[in-house]
């Protein structure tokens, strides 16, 4: 049995906070941070800010310059073994002769996957790993589950009364939440890899479907407006109804357009890509679990639907979704009002669809819930 100090959860839980900064830039890679130490003491630290950049250790490394030489490296995610667009980390570690490699968790990664620790092994470095590994984990849910099923890690995010409506009877809608709540989703965007929404968002809201910076709240504080990342825009327009003159083809941005055929009577801008995608033998939507697996290829770690209450259903329905994020406004807007979401009539309650609660927080006036579905097939 693996056992760690005070000290030492004290310096990964320095190292996740690390990682923690990347939130809204690493992926697809993803959020690691690194603390290296000797003698109780931190010599060097750094975290994984944009792909492509220098990976946790590497900033660590760094820092420490030639004190690392038999210090302890506490790294959250299992230092990489092979080339991607940098050096593998565990080599890093190994010419900079540290002593020991503490890991949060095994990379899920299959060109890793206990490899990098048993380089660091094989040249004399003592390793552990399994500290903290919770917390690791929900630091890189997206990732993770990509790596372990092939498909993205599926979010959801609805907005409604008290009651459970999203809408007046008439579409009437905005604004039901706060503008703090709206300025949270918009934080939720600025995290994910892409955003999901249907045809029917685009062509009733001229919805654009991007981070608006200015929106971020205190975000601006900490990431630069040119840092942020802005989320493939993934619209869901099976019947070929969308238009190249609607607002969402005016903001650039990579846009994929999932249609059941692909035509060309109309003229793109060059940032967006037509996909085709079967339809589904039993749903008046294309096949969305193909759509998810094409996401996945495309190195998509997570997705955020962002869409009216059929195709947030339809999700619902086959279990593709990971986590719900519900914000729900003080207000009643009564039976008449547009429903949460719609799927096929349950006849019974042993067929409903069952959630698990994991946070409850006040955004401005709104509830925000935050759940994950534990019937999934994802």
């Amino acid at each position: 049995m693996k056992t760690f100090s005070l000290q030492d959860h004290q310096f990964m839980q320095r190292a996740i906070h690390l990682a923690k900064r990347g939130h809204y830039t690493t992926s697809p890679n993803p959020r690691v941070g690194c603390v290296i130490v000797l003698n109780g003491e931190v010599i060097g630290e750094g975290f994984h800010q944009k792909a492509g950049q220098g990976h946790a250790e590497v900033h660590a490394l760094k820092q420490a310059g030639a004190k690392a030489k038999g210090a302890t490296a506490y790294v959250t995610l299992e230092p990489c073994s092979h080339f991607g667009l940098t050096p593998p980390c565990a080599e890093a570690l190994i010419k900079a002769q540290v002593g020991h490699v503490i890991a949060a968790m095994v990379d899920p990664d299959p060109r890793v996957s206990g490899r990098g620790l048993e380089r660091l092994k094989s040249a004399g470095i003592t390793t552990k790993f399994g500290l903290l590994e919770q917390d690791a984990r929900a630091l890189n849910l997206g990732f993770i589950t990509l790596m372990t099923t092939k498909l993205p890690y599926v979010r959801c995010k609805l907005a409604a009364s008290l009651d459970g409506k999203t809408a007046m009877a008439s579409g009437e809608s905005k604004w039901i939440t706060s503008p703090e709540a709206r300025e949270d989703v918009q934080r939720l965007r600025a995290q994910s890899c892409g955003i999901i929404c249907g045809a029917d968002s685009v062509i009733c809201d001229d919805a654009q479907m991007t981070v608006r910076w200015n929106s971020l709240g205190e975000l601006k504080d900490s990431y630069a407006e040119a840092d942020v990342r802005q989320p493939v825009r993934i619209i869901i327009d099976g019947k070929n109804r969308l238009t190249p003159d609607l607002a969402m083809f005016k903001t650039s941005g990579k846009i994929l357009l999932i249609r059941s055929s692909i035509e060309n009577s109309q003229t793109w801008p060059h940032f967006v890509e037509q996909v085709a995608i079967s339809q589904a033998k039993d749903s008046e939507y294309i096949d969305l679990k193909q759509l998810l697996s094409y996401l996945a290829q495309q190195g998509l770690n997570d997705v955020l639907i962002e869409s009216g209450a059929k195709l947030a259903g339809a999700f619902m329905s086959k279990d593709l979704v990971n986590e719900l994020i519900l914000y729900q406004a003080p207000k009643l807007i009564g039976s008449d009002g547009k429903s949460l979401v719609n799927m096929p009539a349950l006849l019974q309650l042993s067929d409903a669809k069952n959630l698990n609660i994991n946070d409850v927080t006040l955004v401005g006036k709104d509830i925000r819930i935050t759940a994950q579905f534990t019937d999934k097939s994802v």
